[in-house]
C-alpha cells in the first residue's frame, strides 16, 4: 500500500486536492467532527482536563474555541487528548484499506505529530496567500486569533514544501489540480 500524505497551509486546498486522488481518504478534521460529536470518553477526558471550558455533550466547538483563546496550556492538552483518538482512526483506516493500492492521508499535522513514516509519499499543496487570506475570511465561523494559534503549532509552508515528494499549484481552478493529481499518480504508479 502507497500512503500519500497531504501537506500545506491552512485553507491551500488540501482536502479538495485529498479527495480528487480517487482512493480512500482519512480526513483528520472530519474524524476530529466526530469525536466531538459521538465520543463520550473524549468528552469526559476534555472535561476533566478544562471543566471551566467543555461542559457538555456532544462537544460544542464554541467551547472549544474558547478554551484555545482563553489560555496556550489548553490548545497542548486538547492536541493531547484528540490525537491520541485520531491515531487510534487513523490506524483501523489503514487496516481496512490494507488491500488498496493507494491511500490519502489528510492530516493537518502529519509531520508534526510524526504520524509519516519514511516510505510515505508527501503532497505540498502550494497555493497563493492572497488568495487563501480571502477564501479563509469567506469561511463561516472564521476566526482570526484561532486561526492564528493553529498556524504557530505547524511547521512553515516552506519546511513542508522540502519534505514534500510533490508539489501541486492550487489555483482553485478543477481542471488544472486533476491533471497536477494525474501526473503525480503517473510517476508513482
Amino acid at each position: 500500500m502507497i500512503k500519500i500524505g497531504i501537506l500545506g497551509n491552512i485553507g491551500s486546498g488540501k482536502s479538495y486536492v485529498a479527495n480528487n486522488f480517487g482512493y480512500p481518504v482519512f480526513n483528520a478534521d472530519n474524524e476530529v467532527a466526530k469525536l466531538y460529536r459521538k465520543d463520550k470518553k473524549v468528552f469526559h477526558l476534555l472535561n476533566k482536563k478544562l471543566p471551566k471550558f467543555i461542559t457538555k455533550f456532544p462537544i460544542d466547538k464554541n467551547e472549544i474555541t474558547e478554551a484555545i483563546l482563553s489560555n496556550k496550556k489548553n490548545l497542548k492538552e486538547i492536541i493531547n487528548i484528540v490525537h491520541k483518538e485520531i491515531k487510534k482512526k487513523m490506524k483501523l483506516f489503514l487496516n481496512k484499506n490494507k488491500n488498496k493500492k493507494i491511500v490519502i492521508l489528510d492530516v493537518p499535522l502529519l509531520l508534526e505529530n510524526k504520524l509519516n513514516s519514511k516510505k510515505d509519499i508527501l503532497v505540498f499543496v502550494d497555493a497563493k496567500i492572497s488568495i487563501i487570506e480571502k477564501k479563509l475570511k469567506n469561511r463561516p465561523n472564521f476566526n482570526r486569533k484561532l486561526y492564528n494559534k493553529f498556524k504557530k503549532i505547524q511547521f512553515s509552508g516552506l519546511y513542508k514544501k522540502k519534505k514534500s515528494d510533490f508539489i501541486i499549484k492550487n489555483n482553485f481552478i478543477k481542471n488544472n489540480v486533476k491533471v497536477e493529481i494525474q501526473n503525480i499518480l503517473k510517476k508513482i504508479l
